[in-house]
């Protein structure tokens, strides 16, 4: 007769294997449980906020859990950053992750507290936009080829708001100055809405800031909307010329964000937080929402994410070595 004391061990040895297995996969398939927290790195009402906040509302349905919005501002966008490096890598806290914070910050900011090519994992793609050069309404400039002539003729006269020190604004103005051989002084506000009110009346001449935030005063007047940072002109502005068409030959400084996630988040779960996100920026309500800021919706994979983030972190890079560029 036959033993079969050893295939019997062998059944249980599968059978418990299996359950080990199957375990911590069940609990990543019954992701998430529980709310989900978005660690957004910069203040309430700002273009990046702006955006978490229309996410959140059709992500939440994605997910079948509400998803909180926590604003963290601050350190040129390091602290929430920062807060979202050290959270456990379960899915339950993610982040809006800006260019500015993937991309630009790290090669600006000397003594990060996290390494920024490691420290995060890419969810999703969430938008594509662009900058826009404007002008203030008392400056007698009406076209990209006007401020390049005036800023030649008076190297050092003209300024350039930016939203804060380390932002798109910020090292799209250098890589502007660094393209057409201009002197232009960079000023930094704390916030788009102050460096916005100030270009409104006058006090800076210049500045390049998202789509998002300054559509609205590009199209009532009250500030001259001059050219768009993409390499094609924005949906929401047709008739306005990208910097390149405009005499840049070349230029492209393009703003976007997307999710991103502690490094380390099961493969599932990043499966599931992806397929939530892509869900989320093509449902009704986002797109009926977000269709009149002047961005484009993103979307793709974990990898085209990241890429994505390689690419631009190494542009930048270059051009805050060859521009000189600092935190001011």
């Amino acid at each position: 007769m036959k033993s079969t004391t050893a295939p019997l061990f062998l059944a249980l040895t599968c059978a418990i294997v299996a359950t080990g297995i199957a375990a911590p996969a069940a609990a990543q398939g019954n992701f998430p449980e529980r709310p989900v927290r978005l660690i957004v790195p910069q203040a309430p009402g700002s273009a990046t906020d702006n955006l978490a906040r229309l996410v959140a509302l059709e992500l939440a349905p994605a997910l079948g859990q509400p998803v909180v919005v926590d604003n963290r501002p601050g350190g040129a966008l390091t602290i929430g950053m920062d807060l979202l490096a050290k959270s456990t890598p379960d899915g339950y806290t993610i982040a809006m992750g800006p260019i500015g914070a993937l991309a630009i910050a790290p090669n600006l900011v000397e003594k990060l507290p996290y390494d920024a090519e490691k420290a995060f994992q890419p969810v999703a793609l969430v938008s594509i936009g662009h900058l826009l050069l404007a002008a203030s309404p008392k400056l007698s400039v009406n076209s990209v080829a006007e401020v390049i002539a005036l800023a030649r003729a008076s190297p050092g006269k003209l300024t350039n708001a930016s939203s804060s020190n380390g932002s798109p604004g910020h090292v799209g103005g250098e890589l502007f100055k660094l393209m057409t051989g201009t002197q232009i002084v960079h000023i930094p506000y704390k916030g788009g809405a102050l460096a916005i009110n100030d270009l409104m009346a006058g006090q800076v001449d210049l500045m390049f800031e998202s789509l998002n935030s300054i559509a609205p005063h590009a199209r009532s007047g009250k500030v001259r909307a001059l050219g768009v940072s993409g390499a094609r002109r924005s949906p929401a502005f047709p008739q306005v010329p990208t910097i390149a068409e405009a005499g840049v030959t070349g230029y492209e400084a393009p703003s976007w964000s997307g999710i991103v996630a502690p490094a380390g988040v099961p493969r599932a779960v990043l499966d599931r937080l992806n397929a939530a996100v892509n869900r989320a920026i093509t449902s009704p309500g986002f797109r009926e929402r977000f269709g009149g800021i002047g961005d484009e919706a993103g979307g793709g994979t974990p990898e085209d994410f990241a890429a994505l983030i390689r690419r631009d972190f190494a542009k930048w890079r270059d051009v805050v070595k060859r521009s000189g560029a600092r935190l001011d």
